[in-house]
């Protein structure tokens, strides 16, 4: 860009070249962004298919439901009888079925998958309670002033209550002990 000036015609010539290199920079961010969305979805559509498979092999029954959610894909199994037999006892076999799916998936990418595995809307639920069982030891926390420890959860459900502890002012919480004992501790701010 060529530009003459004599005074305030160069503030205002590079007042639009700034404005200009703002709008590029702004435009690549959102192709930033639409190109990782773009990846999660195909990482939902490479797990849903895995999934597929794997529930006709198991003649089992239940809808795939592909979702992003912030920075993560989202694959849901639902609808079908028996799925309970997806989830185990306490989650065990959701949780390794989840870690298949990420495998498949970066089997399929070359790229290392945080997708979120639900089955028949067990994690949801799951979340929802950790949520409140969070919310009730800040509340006894605040006031009993004394910390409180909780049992053991896996990294999921440690996460989950550790957002919940932080929406309550005057207490805050961190996690102790080593795997397969590590646990929350909700403590006085």
């Amino acid at each position: 860009m060529t530009v003459e000036t004599d005074g305030g015609d160069a503030t205002v010539a590079t007042t639009m070249v700034n404005e200009a290199d703002e709008a590029d920079a702004g435009a690549e961010s959102i192709d930033a962004a639409n190109d990782a969305e773009e990846a999660l979805i195909e990482e939902g559509e490479i797990a849903g298919d895995y999934l597929e498979q794997l529930l006709d092999v198991l003649d089992f029954d239940g809808d795939i439901d592909l979702d992003v959610e912030g920075d993560r894909a989202v694959v849901s199994i639902d609808g079908g009888r028996d799925l309970s037999k997806l989830v185990g006892r306490n989650g065990e076999v959701l949780d390794a079925l989840q870690e298949l799916t990420r495998l498949a998936v970066q089997q399929a990418t070359g790229v290392r998958s945080r997708l979120m595995l639900d089955v028949a809307g067990w994690r949801a639920k799951r979340r929802s309670e950790l949520s409140a069982l969070g919310t009730a030891a800040a509340q006894r926390v605040l006031e009993s002033g004394k910390p409180e420890p909780l049992a053991p959860m896996t990294p999921f459900e440690r996460k989950i209550v550790h957002d919940a502890v932080s929406a309550v002012d005057g207490v805050s919480s961190e996690s102790e002990g080593v795997e397969p004992n590590r646990h929350v501790v909700v403590v006085p701010a």
